[in-house]
């Protein structure tokens, strides 16, 4: 078993020498932590104490009184509201599942086959992280309306299919992936598409689990698409709706304020719920899986 002075690195039960990794970790934690404290404290905030200067971290007298007023502005609007969670439910899965399939065939392409194209690819795919989004949104707009895809649930998937820094990450992990195992396989007879699903994907879920939350995070909160490319209001998203809502009532800041604090918490707890989930898959395969 390792060791590290003294101390098991993944240890079965608490001892002594734990305690001065436990004195670093614990305030990491606790600063790490606060951001998501004070955003459920201000979403269960009344009115007075969102206006308070200076501002307080924890809620005094905690209510539901702005989730009550965004709901009561969102039966307004002619359209339920479980309609943008749907569209952006749907998005979501879709976007990400497709995102998963492309970026590990790709990597598998560039990093197993000998391609002469391979180099150039991959200094596109390097050049490309240089971008921030916005400077291909005009790039972007053209795309999507010369391929007739505005007005469709596809102008908010394929805008974030290509996630650069996912494919350079996944590329990594394939790299580190044999190539006699690949072989001995291929004399087994699989194909391409087996050798994907039964040895490239087990052996990168780490790398996969990491492009997953990075991709749930941009679609979940992405609104670019539902204000440049959809017009009809059924294909918006959760997201650009909840931001309409607490835009539309800036005319009345007050209750303006509650509802942006309730609409950001709610976005925030699918973000932070998935975020928990596949931490704790990475973390686990990368401390239980390897190539041998």
């Amino acid at each position: 078993m390792a060791k590290f002075h003294g101390t098991k690195i993944n240890p079965d039960r608490f001892s002594t020498g734990q305690i001065k990794f436990y004195l670093i970790l614990l305030p990491v934690a606790i600063f790490m932590i606060l951001p998501v404290i004070y955003v459920v404290n201000q979403a269960f905030k009344p009115i007075d104490e969102l206006l308070l200067f200076p501002p307080r971290f924890l809620v005094q007298k905690p209510t539901a009184d702005n989730f009550s007023d965004l709901w009561r502005t969102a039966s307004t609007t002619g359209v339920p509201m479980t309609r943008y969670l749907f569209n952006s439910i749907l998005v979501t899965i879709l976007t990400v599942v497709l995102t998963i399939m492309i970026t590990v065939s790709s990597a598998y392409v560039l990093s197993k086959k000998k391609l002469k194209a391979n180099k150039v690819l991959l200094g596109i795919n390097q050049a490309a992280l240089m971008f921030v989004p916005i400077a291909v949104i005009i790039p972007r707009y053209f795309v999507i309306t010369t391929t007739g895809m505005n007005d469709t649930m596809w102008a908010h998937i394929i805008p974030l299919l290509a996630m650069p820094v996912g494919l350079f990450l996944v590329k990594q992990f394939v790299d580190q992936v044999p190539d006699a195992l690949i072989e001995a396989a291929r004399i087994e007879g699989a194909n391409d598409f087996k050798i994907l699903t039964k040895i490239i994907m087990p052996l990168t879920k780490p790398a996969i689990a990491t492009v997953a939350i990075l991709t749930f995070q941009v679609v979940w909160n992405y609104t670019e698409s539902s204000s440049l490319y959809i017009s009809n209001e059924t294909l918006k998203t959760f997201a650009f709706y909840l931001g309409s809502l607490t835009a539309r009532a800036q005319g009345n800041a007050v209750a303006g304020i509650g509802m942006a604090a309730a609409a950001s918490l709610i976005l925030f707890i699918p973000n932070l719920i998935i975020f928990i989930i596949m931490q704790s898959n990475v973390m686990d395969t990368m401390g239980h899986s390897g190539i041998k």
